[in-house]
């Protein structure tokens, strides 16, 4: 019995010991950890803060269209429902959203694998109805925000320092959230158009999904953008601007059914004539979106693509675009957390095509431009494609700004506290998943945490272009408070760098 005891009694302090060791080693890793981030924080601030702002600000120009955001808990205003969520298999395509049920199935697809999405709602009355529920039983859960694409960009240029002109039509009310010193082309309307922001955390639970990451879900029913009808104020603005970027954004907004055939052709025509009427040293980007129907895609390579100098996106809205390219299909929901390697891949094959396009330029287009940038914002890392001895300078401080700029943006602070951050992105990553003997592999320093390299891309037989690439470390933001509107501010924040 003595012994028994004394067999218990060691077992006791052996599992204690044991115990204390891991508990031990559990603060030693997260002390480690904790002393990455920091380092790499120290490194991205010292990159930002190299650039010596110029003399002048830079003019800014940003189109089209305003709204507002209502912005509220997804897995809280939405009640799942077994017998409505069904058939949401990978082959799952709901373009846009005509009642409750395709409302949850949708929401459920992008929910369980953590993608933005953003989805119209033809039924005007249910959009209606599901904003005055939110209105009346969730008054203590939502929160309004000036939203739209421009809006957000335009802001996030003025913060930077830039001198911005918007074009957007708005109400009175949205109007006092436009900083006062940014110039609105576009006239007064008596009500914005809504849009619905689910935004939800990682980890959150839906019936029986759980979000692999924090995200959102947009729904809209618009009567104003879709028409693009600040373009024309834009026009008479832009020629005295002159700005030193146009930006084009929001076009995600024009879809089909709003159209007789033949008018939303004419609309983008109209936005053809404004970018293509810029001057030859205005630099051009487009800024990409949840884009999901195939026929507005085929119009925008036709009318936007070609005479933009920059494009600028998140994973999915990459994959999208090359499946565009090279299958002329989309893909719904793609991997929310890629490989740097995959990135690379997609943004190169983007890139080789549409500079095919330029120097093949079969249909004899004039103003056609040859894109020089490609920047793709993921959850774990800011990856930019830059075409050497472009006009395209300081890629690697981009890079660092819209890695901090992701970070300070989802965790709302100026300040970034490394105890509230966590590092997605591997210590080293390859630089292409294609060829795996012509792989470079690329280790990540903390004390300098912006890696770039130098390439070359075949376009043809007779012609090949050099560029740059960087790629910078997210300091993902542990607790999210907002990710709507972040690719907006991620976007702009790494262009203001580089003008």
């Amino acid at each position: 019995m003595t012994s028994v005891i004394k067999y218990m009694s060691l077992l006791t302090t052996c599992s204690v010991f044991a115990a204390l060791i891991s508990i031990v080693w559990q603060a030693f890793l997260s002390l480690k950890q904790l002393n990455k981030i920091t380092t790499i924080l120290t490194g991205l601030l010292a990159i930002e803060s190299s650039l010596k702002r110029p003399l002048q600000a830079p003019k800014v120009a940003v189109g089209y269209g305003a709204c507002t955001d209502l912005l509220l808990h997804a897995t809280e205003f939405l009640n799942y429902t077994n017998d409505l969520v069904k058939g949401i298999g990978p082959e799952f395509t709901v373009n846009e959203v005509n009642d409750k049920q395709e409302l949850l199935q949708t929401f459920a697809y992008y929910f369980q694998n953590g993608a933005a999405a953003e989805r119209i709602m033809p039924n005007s009355e249910l959009f209606r109805e599901l904003i005055q529920i939110a209105k009346s039983r969730h008054r203590n859960g939502i929160q309004w925000f000036l939203g739209g694409n421009a809006p957000l960009m335009g802001t996030r240029f003025h913060l930077e320092g830039a001198n911005v002109l918007l074009g957007a039509r708005m109400s009175r009310k949205l109007r006092r959230l436009v900083p006062a010193d940014i110039k609105i082309a576009g006239d007064e309307i008596p009500e914005d158009d809504i849009h619905l922001i689910l935004e939800y955390k990682s980890g959150d639970t839906w019936g029986p999904f759980k979000a692999p990451r924090a995200n959102r879900y947009i729904l809209h029913s618009d009567q104003n953008n879709p028409h693009l009808n600040s373009v024309e104020h834009f026009d008479a603005a832009l020629r005295s601007f002159q700005p030193r970027l146009l930006v084009i954004s929001g076009l995600q907004m024009m879809d089909s059914y709003r159209f007789i055939p033949g008018v939303r052709e004419a609309r983008l025509l109209k936005v053809q004539d404004q970018i293509t009427s810029q001057a030859p040293t205005t630099l051009q980007h487009f800024e990409m979106a949840s884009y999901v129907e195939i026929e507005l895609l085929q119009l925008l390579r036709q009318y936007v693509l070609p005479y933009v100098d920059s494009l600028g996106m998140n994973e999915q809205e990459l994959e999208n675009l090359r499946q565009v390219l090279t299958h002329g299909r989309t893909t719904l929901a793609t991997d929310w957390n890629p490989r740097v390697a995959t990135a690379l891949d997609q943004m190169r094959s983007v890139f080789q095509i549409l500079a095919q396009d330029y120097f093949r330029n079969v249909t004899g287009l004039s103003h056609r431009r040859l894109l020089t940038r490609i920047h793709v914002h993921t959850l774990a890392y800011q990856a930019l494609l830059t075409v050497r001895d472009s006009r395209w300078e300081r890629t690697q401080l981009a890079a660092a700004k819209a890695a901090l700029t992701a970070h300070r943006h989802v965790c709302q602070t100026d300040m970034i506290n490394p105890e509230a951050a966590s590092l997605v992105l591997d210590d080293s990553f390859a630089t292409t998943a294609k060829d795996k003997d012509a792989a470079r592999r690329i280790q990540f320093s903390p004390q300098q945490p912006v890696p770039c390299w130098n390439e070359t891309i075949a376009v043809n037989q007779q012609k090949s272009l050099p560029i740059e690439i960087c790629v910078a470390p997210v300091l993902v933001c542990r607790v999210a408070k907002k990710t709507a509107g972040a690719g907006d501010n991620i976007s702009a924040a790494a262009l203001s760098q580089q003008l």
